[in-house]
């Protein structure tokens, strides 16, 4: 899912901590930093969030156990 992004995403992103790059994902390789399922992961690893921009989340996404 596409989403764009704006100042109130931003803002309740950073409240809540929001998890969704692949790095944080069950399904993450970190070692080959690829998803296990195959799936192409420049998408989902923006390096900035700022309004403006795009992101697109995964279908498969699962939280992994890398949390803060």
């Amino acid at each position: 899912m596409i989403t764009r992004v704006d100042l109130r995403f931003v803002d309740e992103s950073t409240a809540v901590a929001l998890r969704f790059r692949c790095d944080d994902c069950a399904h993450f390789d970190d070692a080959h930093e690829r998803c296990s399922h195959g799936y192409p992961t420049a998408p989902h690893r923006p390096a900035v969030v700022e309004p403006g921009t795009d992101i697109v989340f995964c279908k498969d996404f699962d939280l992994g156990g890398s949390a803060p």
